[in-house]
């Protein structure tokens, strides 16, 4: 049997293949030539588009992806005490911050991470799976904790810098200061009052970011931040604490509700030191009430009861009426006007004027103020700034209410004369005894420091003689044979007038009460006015000179120590004399 070699090969003749010897149709061929060209022509147009014509659109879209517009925060400016002392600076603190696209954690690091950010798992997942793509998870975390976030090593989560706010002085100093919300926005105090001084300019940089969100390159010019001004305080930190401790003291001592503090310095109207209690951490605002929040000394007003009895007195004696020597007869102790008592806390028999004052009668104060025409009242107490609102660099001083005399009827007269039917802040009763401290004038108050110590020009309201003799009243009154000798203060002379009186609800009052003292010191040569008011002193002790006296004392010490003011009386006789026993004052 024969076999074809392996090596032979079949002969096929290509050129006679039926197919190749067809005749194809020539509007084929120019279809596909066609076809081609149009696919070009596509790709043309399409390239043209995208280089030329759209070219704008699309790199938008692309830096829409990887270049982002960062904002730079502006540092809030710090708030400084007179000696340069902080009482508000800003830190930058890392807030954490996850995008969602790429966020990965197994069960442990979320519970983990919930767990450093002080949120529930719950509050955790929500944020997370929400339809935002770029999350906050916590804001202002502390530094500390931002390290332990950034061991879990957890894909998706970055960090950006934002101010903090940071209170050093505490509770002592939070009704001055006052403090931000969460945004760096001033809320309360100095912190809302020179907002616009405070707050700064935020600048910007544009970045280059990878897929995970890191920075990776700054692109094109960084638009600085501007940071905002230091603003700085009449506050003397110290004078501040010290005020703040001692109104706390006296408050808890007596059971009271409240108590505030204001200390004025009478050659510049600086105000050293405006302390309440109960008070807050600015810092950590949780679980706050409305009465903590409050600046009682400025938004408080109260009928100022005894304190206006040297203001009544001082324009008797400026009208030539009486001199501080002119007996008045109290006996029995009451006078009636219009149907209504007034009535002493006991009798005094004949008192001359400064004893008026020394005893706190209103029998005697009631006598020489329905002598004097309500006009000339009503401009006094105008004068020395009751019924207006003060000019001062701060939010909510309250007005208080002084009606026009014209309305007043012949008792209201005379229980304005001793404090009732009108109503002041302590602030403002602060203020007003600057016109005994500075010899008649009433002077100017700032929370600002002064560059200058000069003294600032005040607003002549009596003449300088009345003001002394009215001084030397109030150094009376402050001791023995007074209504506070409590008030005396460790090598300095000091003057000043109790006040107690019971609170109003509605048309009626009650047998709950406001003690107060307002004085000076030293005496011989005025360098502070000195407020204090103490809410609702319970535990059978109310009057001025038993509860707000001594906080008085205690604060005229050691704010006149720290002015370096020499003593001006010997205090080794001080130190022997025998204890007196305080008048008791009527109200």
């Amino acid at each position: 049997m024969n076999r074809a070699s392996p090596t032979s090969v079949r002969s096929v003749n290509y050129a006679t293949s039926p197919l190749l010897a067809s005749k194809t149709p020539p509007w084929r061929s120019r279809f596909v030539v066609f076809l081609v060209g149009a696919a070009f022509l596509v790709l043309l147009g399409r390239a043209v588009h995208l280089q030329i014509l759209a070219t704008d659109f699309y790199q938008a879209q692309g830096e829409k992806r990887f270049i982002h517009k960062e904002p730079l925060p502006a540092s809030r400016g710090r708030i400084l005490d007179r000696n340069g002392l902080v009482l508000a600076s800003s830190v930058a603190l890392p807030t954490v911050q996850a995008d969602t696209r790429l966020f990965a954690a197994d069960v442990q690091q979320r519970r983990e991470l919930a767990r450093l950010l002080r949120l529930s798992d719950a509050e955790l997942t929500d944020r997370l799976d929400g339809p935002a793509v770029n999350v906050r998870l916590r804001r202002h975390v502390e530094e500390p904790v931002w390290q332990q976030v950034k061991a879990l090593d957890l894909k998706g989560l970055s960090e950006v810098r934002e101010y903090k706010r940071r209170y050093p002085e505490g509770e002592a100093a939070a009704h001055v200061v006052g403090f931000t919300n969460i945004d760096d926005i001033g809320q309360e105090g100095i912190e809302l009052g020179f907002q616009n001084r405070l707050i700064g300019q935020a600048g910007q940089r544009t970045v280059v970011r990878d897929r995970l969100g890191r920075v990776v390159q700054d692109v094109g010019d960084q638009a600085d931040p501007v940071h905002g001004s230091d603003i700085t305080l009449a506050i003397d930190s110290k004078v501040q604490f010290f005020a703040w401790q001692r109104v706390r003291d006296a408050v808890q001592q007596h059971g009271a509700k409240a108590g505030s503090v204001v200390v004025l310095d009478v050659r510049t109207g600086e105000v050293l030191a405006l302390a309440n209690y109960p008070s807050f951490d600015p810092a950590s605002r949780s679980n706050l009430s409305g009465g903590q929040l409050r600046n009682r000394a400025l938004t408080d007003i109260f009928e100022p009861g005894s304190t206006m009895k040297p203001f009544t007195v001082a324009l008797a004696l400026e009208k030539g009426m009486v001199t501080p020597e002119t007996s008045i007869q109290t006996a029995p102790g009451r006078i009636t006007i219009t149907g209504s008592t007034i009535t002493d806390a006991h009798p005094h028999g004949v008192l001359s004027v400064a004893q008026v004052i020394q005893k706190s009668s209103n029998v005697g104060t009631v006598k020489m103020a329905m002598q004097l025409p309500a006009r000339e009242m009503w401009e006094m107490y105008t004068a020395i700034g009751l019924g207006q609102k003060p000019r001062i660099d701060f939010p909510g001083a309250v007005t208080g209410r002084l009606r026009p005399y014209k309305t007043w009827r012949p008792i209201e007269q005379a229980t304005m004369s001793y404090g009732y039917g009108l109503s002041v802040s302590l602030f403002q009763l602060a203020r007003s005894y600057t016109v005994f401290a500075r010899d008649g004038e009433l002077i100017p108050a700032t929370m600002l420091r002064q560059d200058s110590a000069e003294a600032v020009p005040g607003t002549r309201v009596m003449s300088p003689r009345t003001a002394q003799q009215v001084r030397e009243m109030l150094r009376m009154a402050a001791g023995a044979g007074g209504t506070a000798p409590k008030a005396q203060a460790i090598g300095y002379s000091v003057g000043g007038k109790t006040g107690t009186a019971r609170k109003q609800e509605g048309r009626s009052y009650t047998n709950r009460y406001r003690a107060w003292f307002v004085g000076l010191a030293p005496v011989s040569d005025p360098r502070i006015v000195v407020a204090v008011m103490v809410d609702e002193p319970g535990k059978g002790v109310y009057y001025g000179g038993e509860v707000a006296a001594p906080v008085f004392s205690q604060v005229v010490q050691q704010t006149l120590r720290m002015m370096n003011v020499a003593p001006d009386i010997d205090v080794k006789a001080q130190i022997s004399a025998k204890p007196v026993v305080a008048e008791t004052e009527s109200f």
